[in-house]
């Protein structure tokens, strides 16, 4: 996409953004209230799972979404496996994707867009070829072309890839066309796979995981100490 054509969509891209998150935001609000409630209820507190993740040009933002696991754990105090701790309520969260509605305001802020690559974690940008790193140059989504094609299924070289692509291709057609098949696949539940990625492998890039290095995991949950008396980590 040459530059003169690259700022209008990238504006229109962010209108879109805006009056989307807005409207989803003002008339999802009595569900978002009883979601919370009900993750009070069913798995205590804190109420919403926090990561710091790399935006665009690799800015560091706070990503929110409801929690979909408990903080059992075992004798020793260390957190349960992530899919001993994903309950039949976390799943139909995740089936129906209600568990990322919160990150609405953070398209609203501007942190996200609606249409993105899926925001990942702020230590996987050094890891990043050069390849890779156009999936820095927009925003990170609530949905995107690798999280249709895959999400968590992928590899993560294929899932990469996919949004390289996307940040190549950006366009309010394109844009258009994902958020429509992300509706008919919530709505039909077509491919969902709620556990995919509980325990995905931590991304160590072309290089591999250094000798002796302690891979702590792709979705790791900084309101939740790893482990107990371990005070959680903060974004400063």
């Amino acid at each position: 996409m040459s530059r003169s054509a690259h700022w209008p969509t990238l504006a229109a891209k962010r209108l879109v953004d805006v009056a989307g998150s807005l409207f989803g935001l003002v008339v999802l609000s009595p569900i978002l209230l009883t979601i919370a409630v009900l993750v009070r209820r069913e798995l205590g507190s804190p109420i919403f799972f926090r990561q710091v993740c790399a935006g665009k040009n690799g800015r560091p933002f706070r990503v929110w979404k409801f929690r979909t696991m408990t903080d059992a754990r075992d004798s020793t105090g260390h957190l349960l496996p992530d899919r001993e701790r994903l309950g039949r309520f976390g799943v139909f969260l995740r089936t129906y994707s209600l568990d990322e509605l919160p990150n609405l305001l953070s398209v609203l802020l501007g942190d996200m867009s609606l249409v993105g690559p899926r925001p990942l974690l702020l230590r996987y940008v050094p890891r990043y070829n050069e390849r890779q790193r156009l999936r820095l140059k927009v925003k990170p989504g609530l949905t995107g072309l690798a999280q249709l094609s895959g999400r968590n299924s992928l590899e993560w070289d294929a899932r990469l890839e996919l949004d390289a692509v996307y940040a190549e291709r950006v366009s309010l057609l394109l844009d258009l066309r994902l958020m429509v098949m992300t509706i008919w696949k919530v709505a039909t539940r077509e491919g969902v796979i709620p556990n995919a990625g509980s325990e995905m492998e931590e991304f160590w890039g072309t290089l591999g995981k250094p000798q002796g290095a302690v891979s702590r995991g792709a979705d790791e949950d900084e309101s939740l100490p790893l482990h107990a008396g371990v005070p959680a980590k903060q974004m400063r």
